[in-house]
């Protein structure tokens, strides 16, 4: 059983992270061809209340908590943060530079999440255990091996053609005479500033879970608090109707398949992970979306894999499974630390029952005496 409960997060994260990878690429193809980010992560949210909305009613309506004040304006902030900020920002990011790049920044997202967690209680720095200097670590190299993948290259791996011819793909790139230019300050900055918000809001999901233990209620309420919040702001940017038009098949493709797979099933699971794991846990993952893009984009967009790919690569793994090795070590010692003090206070239990057994002697002895004493004087 311990197995298996071991087994499924690790899958689900896996899978949220595959999910993002392909967000990242049809999302910068949809941008692209003119769709305006804003405009993108409103439908995002729109779709993703929509595709949450069975899964709340079908596993949660008859054990749903009850909702307290404190509980709501923590869903609030969870929907300004994790959901509004964060996809408006990365999104402009992403229009602002290459798909690479807004990949290997969101990496940042373990770091942020360590120190705040560290910061507000819910990890244990621990520098002098193992398993505090192998989260530490695994936090480091993790980061690092994302930026190494991005920014060094190195010689071609001579991987060759895929072999994959995507249509789509091939008349965007007749068609389209120019791209959008790639800004190193506003892209990078804004990237960056998505993942400090989003690591807030995997802080606030950790809180969310334990007084209101509903995640896919909670994320459908969350949705649809951005949806609000994004049409909003979406409108203030731009109200004609071709800039709101799905007749595009990238955009219509695009924006349902970030609402319901990536939003909707992804945060119903980061949820779930994070009310069992932690928000560390479901954070040190993102490095795999740069593992999945990388192979994804020479396969589908024909981009050339480098000996930087590979190594850095290797390096996300490492730091992957060294944080996980840390918090796995770090549950065992906290096992074995209550069936040490369970056995030793099972131990003093017994020594008071043979202290009170040895006590209970003297006194029949000493009773004994006593009557034997009287017994004698008659």
């Amino acid at each position: 059983m311990g197995k298996v409960g071991g087994v499924i997060p690790f899958l689900a994260m896996a899978i949220v992270q595959s999910s993002y990878a392909g967000m990242t690429i049809t999302s910068k193809l949809a941008i692209q061809s003119g769709m305006s980010p804003l405009v993108l992560v409103a439908y995002r949210q729109i779709f993703a209340t929509l595709s949450l909305a069975p899964f709340a009613y079908w596993f949660e309506r008859n054990t749903l908590p009850c909702m307290t004040k404190r509980t709501g304006l923590q869903i609030l902030i969870s929907s300004f943060t994790g959901v509004t900020g964060n996809q408006i920002l990365y999104f402009v990011g992403l229009k602002y530079s290459t798909a690479t790049i807004a990949t290997a920044l969101t990496n940042l997202l373990p770091a942020f999440t360590f120190i705040l967690a560290v910061l507000c209680r819910q990890e244990l720095l621990r520098m002098k255990t193992r398993a505090g200097q192998a989260k530490v670590l695994g936090t480091v190299l993790s980061v690092g091996g994302a930026l190494l993948l991005s920014f060094y290259h190195g010689k071609p791996l001579g991987l060759g053609d895929s072999g994959i011819h995507w249509k789509f793909v091939q008349e965007m790139d007749r068609s389209s005479s120019s791209t959008t230019p790639i800004n190193l300050l506003l892209g990078p900055f804004a990237l960056i500033a998505s993942s400090l918000i989003w690591s807030v809001w995997f802080i606030l999901q950790a809180e969310i879970s334990k007084n209101y233990a509903a995640p896919y209620t909670s994320s459908l309420y969350m949705c649809m608090m951005a949806s609000i919040q994004c049409v909003a702001i979406a409108l203030c940017s731009d109200r004609t109707v071709s800039a709101w038009s799905l007749n595009n098949p990238i955009r219509l493709s695009s924006a349902l398949y970030a609402g319901i797979v990536c939003t909707g099933i992804g945060y119903g699971l980061m949820a779930w992970t994070i009310e069992r794991k932690g928000p560390l846990y479901v954070s040190v993952f993102t490095p795999l979306t740069l593992v999945i893009t990388a192979l994804l984009t020479w396969a589908l967009l024909h981009d050339q894999l480098y000996v930087g790919t590979a190594i850095g690569s290797v390096i996300i793994v490492l730091g992957l499974y060294a944080v996980l090795w840390g918090k796995s070590n770090e549950k065992m010692n906290k096992k074995e630390g209550v069936q040490v003090t369970s056995a030793d206070s099972d131990s003093v239990v017994k020594d008071k029952e043979e202290d009170d057994d040895d006590e209970m002697s003297v006194m029949e002895m000493q009773c004994c005496d006593h009557s034997n004493c009287n017994h004698n004087s008659k």
